[in-house]
């Protein structure tokens, strides 16, 4: 903490203030945009769950996608830390929440595979259907949170939301149509995710920041 300083000498008869000298702004590795490996690790990892969706790994055999998911999973533990160590807040929150949704999805996949944490080939449909709604619960709460943020953040969560809805109703109507559908939707919010990287990684290096639209409520 900065040692107060006192004022120049003030008129005679006034008291000597002390203020506190201004803080000095963050340098070394408490700087930098966690951005820049959040996004690029939650792009790998939208568009390894896509592709399993839409069924480009036959069913049942999605295991070994997982180490894609499982290093997009690190990448955005470490940009959750990074974040809250310099404190953007609402930013370390979304990392970690997509960190806890991508390491759930290895989790299931694993324990749908191996018969863990009592999944049996009885309740793995009910096991899904819990996971899709839980996280649909937390991905709705993101939408709410971001309304007042440009238009392009609601659109990415919304479009998450979207995804997991057809993910669900797939796995309620066996509709392997549902299932790729919700794939599409899942490549198309990766796709506005690397609009986003994109524009900040052109603010970065000098360039001019990518235009993300309006916020959906103001004030």
């Amino acid at each position: 903490m900065a040692a107060p300083n006192p004022t120049p000498s003030p008129p005679p008869g006034e008291p000597v203030r002390l203020v506190r000298s201004a803080p000095e702004g963050a340098t070394g590795p408490l700087g930098g945009d966690p951005a820049w490996l959040a996004l690029p690790s939650f792009v790998v990892g939208s568009v390894v769950f896509g592709m399993a969706l839409i069924g480009y790994v036959p069913t049942g055999t999605v295991v070994p996608m997982l180490p894609i998911v499982i290093a997009a999973s690190v990448g955005l533990l470490v940009a959750t830390i990074w974040a809250a160590v310099i404190g953007q807040s609402p930013q370390a929150g979304i990392y970690g929440i997509f960190t806890g949704f991508f390491v759930s999805d290895a989790l299931l996949d694993l324990g749908t595979a191996h018969g863990w944490f009592g999944i049996t080939p009885a309740t793995t449909a009910q096991t899904g259907k819990l996971f899709v709604i839980a996280w649909m619960v937390i991905i709705t709460m993101l939408v709410l949170a971001t309304v007042r943020l440009p238009f392009v953040y609601p659109l990415v969560f919304g479009l998450v939301d979207v995804s997991l809805l057809l993910y669900l109703l797939s796995v309620i109507q066996s509709s392997a149509n549902l299932a790729k559908a919700g794939g599409w939707v899942a490549i198309a919010f990766a796709a506005v995710t690397v609009y986003l990287f994109l524009g900040a990684a052109s603010h970065a290096t000098g360039g001019k920041e990518f235009p993300l639209g309006r916020p959906i409520l103001h004030g």
